[in-house]
């Protein structure tokens, strides 16, 4: 059957987000909305009372089939500072394992009026296929799906950036490491590219950064100093062995040695580059504990934006979902 086009699918009637699936489709307004939204609600985290009741009465269900401790976190947080109501699903113990389908699994948490499903799969389109048979007024949120995209992601590292440098014209970002497995890497071209950075580069070894990815709008660099030189922000990605097929390595210290953040190479990116990780970080893989730890880096602020944008997205979501109800309400009484 063929999947719905991801803008389509993902905005309603009136151009709002509905679901949040891929940042495929949407345009410069939509990503800066979100993180004008995510802003407003940064100060939060600095009050007593850290609620707000965009989503009272609402269930948001997090609906993990791969583990992730910080991601499904930070949505629980998000959703509650809301007031939204949460659950989570523990997949391993759930019917699914027990040979239940995905689809039985939803329309059986659809009966239980849930609001929001936040989906987290190890398959490619996942998200994206729940989109297109939950019920409607259910908003569908990517928390990441196989090799595909992880939008969330992407926005709270957009909102770091912005944060730190300002705006995103004229930056230069390098994106190093496990490109090829990477959906992170994916979505933050997707949204650099969107919001105007015009000097992406991924870097990486051949096996790890093929061609295609130039294709995308980035320039493709196999040399780490090439790739760091002078660039406003380094984005380093974990190596992600779990998906990784034999050869495409020859040993971690060899990727190291080769590709590593180091103080020393971090010298070749300009004097006040922020380092970024997705996490969870690999110290003396990918990055060392002097710079993971040092002045340059930005990975914890990355975890507090998180919480923020994920709070945008759940709320922005929920209102074009309640919107689209109300224009088919009237529609029906015409």
């Amino acid at each position: 059957m063929m999947r719905s086009e991801p803008r389509a699918l993902q905005l309603n009637e009136h151009g709002q987000l509905k679901h949040f699936l891929t940042l495929d489709g949407l345009d410069k307004t939509i990503l800066t909305e979100i993180l004008d939204r995510a802003e407003s609600f940064l100060s939060m985290g600095e009050q007593s009372v850290k609620k707000v009741p965009l989503l009272r009465g609402k269930t948001v269900v997090n609906l993990f089939f791969e583990n992730s401790t910080r991601t499904r976190t930070t949505f629980e947080l998000a959703a509650k500072r809301l007031s939204a109501d949460v659950i989570n699903l523990n997949i391993e113990t759930s019917a699914t394992s027990k040979g239940e389908s995905l689809l039985d699994t939803l329309k059986n948490l659809e009966a239980m009026q849930s609001d929001m499903f936040i989906v987290r799969h190890s398959d490619s389109g996942a998200a994206h296929f729940i989109a297109e048979h939950c019920t409607p007024n259910v908003a569908i949120i990517n928390a990441g799906d196989g090799r595909h995209a992880h939008p969330t992601q992407a926005m709270l590292d957009m909102l770091t950036i912005r944060r730190h440098k300002g705006g995103f014209e004229g930056l230069k970002i390098a994106i190093v490491g496990d490109i090829l497995h990477s959906r992170v890497a994916r979505s933050q071209l997707q949204a650099l590219t969107t919001l105007g950075v015009s000097d992406v580069r991924l870097v990486g070894p051949k096996t790890l950064v093929p061609s295609f990815f130039a294709e995308m709008g980035a320039t493709i660099c196999h040399d780490l100093e090439a790739g760091l030189k002078d660039v406003d922000v380094v984005v380093m990605l974990r190596l992600q062995k779990e998906r990784m097929k034999g050869g495409l390595l020859p040993s971690e210290s060899e990727f190291y040695r080769l590709y590593g953040l180091t103080e020393e190479t971090l010298s070749w990116a300009k004097p006040d580059a922020i380092v970024m990780h997705p996490g969870p970080i690999n110290r003396g893989v990918e990055i060392s504990s002097e710079v993971a730890d040092g002045k340059h880096s930005v990975i914890l602020n990355q975890v507090t934006n998180g919480i923020a944008v994920r709070m945008a997205v759940m709320s922005m979501a929920m209102s074009g979902q309640l919107q689209s109800a109300e224009s088919s309400a009237a529609g029906d009484d015409k």
